[in-house]
């Protein structure tokens, strides 16, 4: 975890300080094996007994997003949900819809792409969003059957 202690404050020296609490949001973050949203870190974190904000909660994801230290997603609410990035770099999901299973899949060509638009229209620092949601086959098949925690359980 000590890259990511360090990588936001070159990204942006400002608006991060390895303060207590970010640092329990990021162990935190770091615990869960799939995507999570902020109020489930916040209710996570209150239920272990540590004090942290919401909206400190909020904001450090914000500033890890911003350096490119987290992935996100949307769930079909649309709330933001995030998970560590990988350490060799930004990926896209296929996320189900109805239990958030979610696959990296393979989207060399979305990054070609994106990169061949912003040399094309002479832009840099292009950033881009592609979400990629449906319902997995275990939903699709059992989607009368079980709830879908007991899906994947």
């Amino acid at each position: 975890m000590g890259f990511l202690r360090d990588a936001p404050a070159k990204q942006s020296p400002a608006s991060w300080r390895p303060t207590r609490q970010r640092m329990a949001v990021l162990s935190t973050l770091y615990d869960r094996a799939d995507f999570t949203s902020a109020q489930e870190l916040h209710e996570t974190l209150e239920a272990e007994g540590i004090t942290v904000g919401l909206t400190t909660v909020y904001r450090t994801l914000h500033v890890l997003e911003r350096a490119g230290q987290v992935d996100v997603v949307r769930d079909r609410t649309g709330e933001r949900l995030y998970r560590p990035r990988p350490t060799d770099g930004h990926r896209h999901y296929l996320v189900c819809r109805n239990c958030g299973f979610s696959a990296a899949v393979d989207a060399d060509p979305v990054e070609r792409w994106a990169d061949g638009v912003a040399e094309t229209m002479r832009f840099t620092e292009v950033e881009h969003t592609v979400e990629l949601s449906g319902v997995c086959d275990r939903c699709r098949v059992d989607v009368t059957a079980h709830t879908p925690a007991e899906q994947h359980a």
